[in-house]
């Protein structure tokens, strides 16, 4: 097997001295975490079906003794057996009896996956099915019934093209890597022919006659590389390496390099940005889906390619260091990854129990050798934590062989675990935040005129209405809130934080759109867990309008909303809706306990504090009426997903409480203060001393004040006033006096403006440091700030003064 060519001289081929990189890549199985081996070089097909056959099945010389390993062994025998029921080549509909349709395509996917998790069961020792040759004889049938019937040349493809060129086909080239010693060169040849016909090359055109981009691309390299594998082809394994890469020149279709610029010319807009965000589908925030399925992949090709003439040495590839620290680490609430940035699957009951995690885990751990050092350490570090802190799903339990041998071997590691994350961390480029405390996580979601509010196609998350309205979803200790049924469940017209008018719309499938709202976005405090965060709602469909505001100040959030209008309809701000892992969970309003029955609904007046046992406090400084309701929901995953949801019903309980704005409203809004996991003491307690006021409430800006600190923080809208602090339009602005110095956060979170310009009234102050593009000038009562935010998408300049 000897490396081909390609279309003249690519980065690639210049850039020899960045080999090192990918030829200390080495396999999982010799993984010594905090480490890395050179790969001895190959270029022969056998030596690379020898890893790819690792990676499925662990390797040769697994200690079946060792309890892990007989467990993870017994997992792989069991999917094999639910795999087997009902496969008989003999049949004339489907090689499976509830996969026999000719109009659903992933009836084809399903079928080959079964054959898939029947091979390895074959070729892992220790399972009841290791080596049976009526098994085998079986899957030789079941793979020559699907090339005849199904897949394959003279087979026109339906539904959705996913299937043909992705997904049945790495199915079945994991298949043929397991049985390749018994398939014979005539199958083997069918099997590679029919891979080949549906995904010829790594740089596919697709059907709309775009170029594959983001995740799709990383799987159809990873179908062409194994099924170049299988074939001896050297020559495809140079297009994989460089589709992974810019060969044009032009930033548009690289996987590694960061898509800030080539997204606004292309128009393509799907792949990471330097912020950690990552877009799938054009303008779909997708880390929690299509870029933990990019993540996985790349590192399984990277383990594949790793110290042979393949090798990627493109130095973009440095860039997935910032994928795991930006755009995955903030992203992970002990075990769960934020539903904000999941899309569809969240209506997936195979994607919830912290699943989609998992991935995420096994993608690091794969990586850790291609990265020695520094990065290898801090890679171990967070994989220790992420491990360690999911107590809901035991990592070592769920995963496969090859990941847990790896993921041993980094829990050995001398490096100790990074500690649970305590930060504050905005993604401009996909509308999202995320407030990481020691004892809870808080993650907000919004959509503008440059994303898009949810995703529904493929008859997939049919009521996501309201995902993206400002939904603010709560991760405290209750690992397993957010699994265990809870978005087929909850009431999607009432997610928590939301504003919404009241009513049921109908189901929205194929639906997506973006806002008419430019203000979407935030402002941070480096170091600290300090944010300002908000968006304009203009809602799908209705005429409701709002401006909605939180302000992440440590252990509180202060939620502001002004301006809430509608033509018609009731307008609701829902405070919170939990499932509650106790049905009975106390809730006390102004410390009076409300009843606990199932069922319960009340109308609260002038309500001051509210606490709910196990999720924590709600502090209005301005009394408020609440509606209140303790509700069995009954629901099948079917309502939500027709592709994979099922039609058994599941209950669960839930408490919401909202604010009714009226029906109509013009001009409503909204003051509270949100303390998560906050004892009832402290909540009684903040009541009477508010630890944040409310300062401005307007259309033009919302601004509260921390007693403790002074600290200011700010979204103008427009250009306004907020006490000390004037902008000349909008802009989101936190300052922070701390002693004899003064730090102040802005942005422009429109990303629109060319630059920000600010007054702040304090007298005395000089620059000690200034983020690139800040300028500072006297005025008659303090300072003028002018900030340059061109070409930044919303991210946050910095600016430390000090009094003399």
């Amino acid at each position: 097997m000897k490396p081909g060519t390609t279309r003249g001289t690519t980065r690639r081929t210049v850039l020899a001295g960045a080999a090192a990189l990918g030829a200390a890549a080495t396999l999982p199985l010799t993984l010594t975490a905090g480490t890395a081996h050179a790969a001895d070089p190959v270029d022969d097909a056998a030596s690379l079906r020898t890893r790819w056959h690792t990676l499925l099945t662990g390797g040769p010389g697994l200690d079946l003794a060792d309890a892990r390993i007989a467990a993870a062994v017994a997992r792989i025998g069991k999917a094999a057996t639910t795999s087997a029921k009902g496969l008989d080549p003999s049949r004339t509909d489907g090689l499976f009896p509830d996969l026999t349709s000719t109009t659903l395509s992933n009836h084809v996917t399903t079928s080959f996956k079964r054959l898939a998790t029947l091979a390895t069961a074959w070729a892992v020792p220790g399972t009841v099915q290791y080596g049976d040759t009526a098994l085998r004889d079986l899957l030789l049938a079941g793979i020559d019934w699907m090339l005849t019937n199904r897949y394959g040349p003279g087979h026109t493809r339906f539904d959705n093209d996913w299937d043909w060129e992705i997904g049945s086909a790495l199915a079945l080239n994991d298949a043929a890597v397991l049985l390749y010693d018994v398939l014979g060169t005539e199958r083997l040849g069918r099997i590679s022919a029919a891979v080949r016909g549906y995904t010829p090359d790594p740089n596919l055109w697709r059907a709309d006659r775009q170029i594959a981009t983001g995740a799709n691309r990383v799987w159809i390299s990873t179908v062409v590389a194994v099924n170049a594998v299988l074939r001896d082809s050297g020559d495809d394994l140079v297009r994989v390496r460089d589709a992974l890469s810019d060969v044009e020149g032009s930033g548009a279709n690289s996987v590694l390099a960061f898509n800030d610029a080539s997204a606004a010319s292309e128009g393509t807009g799907e792949g990471f940005y330097s912020d950690g965000s990552f877009l799938q589908h054009y303008k779909h925030p997708y880390n929690g889906g299509y870029g933990k399925e990019l993540l996985n992949n790349l590192s399984r090709l990277l383990n594949l390619l790793a110290g042979t003439a393949w090798t990627v040495t493109d130095p973009d590839l440095d860039n997935v260091r910032r994928w795991v620290d930006e755009g995955f680490d903030p992203l992970l609430a002990r075990g769960d990854v934020m539903a904000s940035v999941c899309g569809r699957e969240i209506a997936r009951p195979s994607k919830q129990g912290h699943a989609s995690a998992q991935t995420v885990i096994e993608a690091v751990v794969r990586l850790i050798p291609s990265f020695p050092g520094e990065t290898a350490d801090r890679f171990t570090a967070l994989v220790k934590q992420w491990i360690a802190e999911d107590t809901y799903r035991d990592f070592l339990a769920v995963t496969d062989l090859a990941s847990l041998v790896a993921a041993r071997n980094v829990i050995a590691s001398p490096v100790p675990a990074r500690g649970p994350l305590v930060a504050h961390k905005q993604h401009p480029r996909i509308d999202k935040a995320a407030h990481h405390r020691p004892s809870f996580a808080l993650g907000i979601s919004a959509y503008s005129s440059r994303i898009y509010n949810y995703e529904s196609i493929q008859n997939e998350n049919l009521h996501a209405w309201h995902l993206s309205d400002g939904m603010v979803l709560l991760y405290t200790d209750d690992l397993g809130h957010y699994s265990e049924d809870y978005w087929p469940t909850v009431d999607p017209a009432r997610l928590p934080g939301t504003t919404v008018l009241a009513g049921r719309p109908a189901d929205a499938a194929g639906q997506r759109t973006t806002s008419t709202a430019d203000w979407a976005g935030g402002a941070a405090l480096p170091g600290t867990t300090l944010g300002a965060y908000g968006m304009e709602l203009r809602a799908f469909g209705s005429s409701l309008h709002g401006l909605k505001s939180w302000f992440c100040l440590d252990d509180v959030i202060a939620c502001v909303g002004s301006g809430i209008s509608a033509d018609a309809g009731t307008a609701e701000t829902v405070v919170e809706n939990r499932k509650l892992r106790d049905p009975a969970a106390a809730l006390l309003v102004d410390g009076q306990a409300a009843p606990p029955d199932t069922g319960w609904s009340a109308r609260l007046d002038q309500v001051r504090w509210v606490h709910v046992a196990g999720t924590g406090g709600y502090v209005f400084p301005e009394p408020v009426t609440l509606h209140g309701l303790r509700e069995d929901r009954t629901a099948t995953w079917r309502e939500i997903n027709l592709k994979y949801g099922t039609d058994t019903p599941v209950t669960r309980p839930y408490l919401t409480l909202w604010q009714d704005h009226g029906t109509a409203p013009d001009g409503a809004g909204y003051f509270w203060l949100q303390a998560p996991m906050a004892s009832p003491e402290r909540t009684k307690q903040w009541s009477s001393a508010p630890p944040v006021k409310l300062v401005a409430r307007s259309t033009a800006v919302h601004a509260v004040r921390r007693c403790a600190d002074g600290l200011l923080a700010a979204n103008f809208w427009g250009a306004g006033t907020a006490q000390e602090l004037t902008s000349d339009g909008p802009a989101s602005v936190l300052v922070r006096p701390e002693g004899r110095t003064v730090t102040v956060s802005l942005s422009d979170p429109t990303q629109l403006r060319s630059s920000v310009v600010l007054d702040l009234a304090r007298r005395n102050l000089s620059v000690v440091s200034a983020g690139p593009g800040i300028t500072v000038a006297p005025t008659g009562s303090g300072i003028r700030i002018t900030a340059d935010t061109t070409g930044l998408h919303g991210a946050t300049l910095d600016l430390t003064l000090k009094r003399s």
